[in-house]
């Protein structure tokens, strides 16, 4: 290995790490507030990548009749637990919006020629589409078993992850795609050359960790929101709403999924099934911050990227093997230096 590989390896590197960095940020993020383990935040990338590259092939993907479908369960559910506490069926303005919202946005999806479309309004559908979804889930999947051990909602995810594989495959079809870049600029350093595609990952992975880091550590509704963790109980009697701090985490991680699949899908190809394997590796970044740091788990993540950069050169065979056995020794320092509280029932 020479100077000029080790250049391109480092650079891979810090883009795939940038890239672990978002979803090590979001797992972190919906586990701080709701104890969620999210295993299905990988279907946020490939989704939102697969949903932007269809956008831009001119398709209006049935990913709207799925955030429908939904949005039908959760209005129904709604109107049920109306009729249960007041004894009538009603809905109010705001449900009526959200049961609307997918409907309109079918609406304009089959109107307007996608493929001419500048590529912000492609983006900006793509997180119509998908976004939407997180706070769905956590309705219709985990805001019923809210208060249950961290187990159940570990099955839960395990559930709702298999789910939308299945989902993914009947909606996009067994075949990769990829999206247009950003811009076709690039910019030398030294013997390599850097795309500006790598450049926005790396910028919009270092704005978020600062974004994230700011807003709860340093605001009182990220306290809050953290708060619901760690009492829900508590911290409903002091006026803080667990279903909304569940929402607003789940919204957020959505967020950071697709945006993470707009941001991917220009570099390599993504399939229905792709976003598992990328946010396992998140998922070692946020287990390196041990779950509470959002600077180290961004850290962890970027290491994870060099050694899953450079292992493909010395060793490709055994990349992925190498990168999850790098969970190991982290584990087993946290079982030896963290003192062990056994949940309450």
């Amino acid at each position: 290995m020479n100077f000029q590989i080790a250049m391109f390896l480092g650079q891979d590197g810090v883009t795939n790490g940038a890239i672990y960095a978002l979803l090590a940020l979001s797992i972190l993020l919906v586990f701080t507030v709701t104890r969620v383990l999210f295993i299905p935040q990988g279907e946020f990338v490939a989704f939102g990548a697969l949903t932007m590259a269809a956008i831009q092939a001119g398709q209006a993907t049935a990913v709207v009749w799925l955030l429908a479908g939904m949005a039908v369960v959760e209005a129904t559910l709604d109107i049920l637990h109306r009729f249960r506490s007041q004894g009538r069926f009603s809905i109010d303005i705001l449900g009526f919006l959200k049961l609307a919202y997918p409907f309109a946005l079918a609406l304009v999806l089959y109107q307007l020629p996608l493929a001419t479309l500048p590529m912000a309004i492609q983006a900006v559908l793509t997180f119509a589409l998908i976004v939407p979804l997180g706070p769905l889930f956590y309705r219709l999947f985990y805001q019923p078993v809210a208060n249950a051990p961290v187990l159940v909602l570990l099955i839960v995810s395990i559930a709702v992850h298999v789910a939308m594989v299945g989902i993914g495959l009947l909606i996009f079809g067994p075949s990769g795609a990829k999206t247009l870049p950003f811009t076709d600029a690039s910019f030398p350093l030294g013997p390599i050359t850097l795309n500006s595609q790598t450049l926005w990952v790396i910028a919009a992975s270092l704005a978020l960790i600062i974004a994230l880091y700011q807003f709860f550590e340093r605001t009182i509704y990220g306290k809050a929101l953290r708060a619901t963790a760690i009492n829900r109980a508590g911290a409903r009697l002091m006026g803080i709403s667990p279903i909304f701090a569940g929402k607003a985490s789940f919204f957020l991680a959505a967020f950071i999924g697709t945006l993470s699949g707009i941001l991917i899908a220009p570099i390599t190809t993504i399939y229905y099934d792709s976003g598992f394997l990328i946010s396992l590796k998140g998922f070692i970044g946020s287990i390196i911050g041990g779950l509470v740091s959002y600077p180290v788990a961004a850290l962890g993540a970027l290491l994870v990227g060099m050694i899953e950069a450079f292992s493909a050169f010395w060793a490709s065979t055994y990349k992925e093997v190498i990168v999850f056995t790098l969970i190991i020794p982290f584990l087993l320092w946290r079982s030896l230096t963290v003192r062990h509280v056994e949940e309450e029932e």
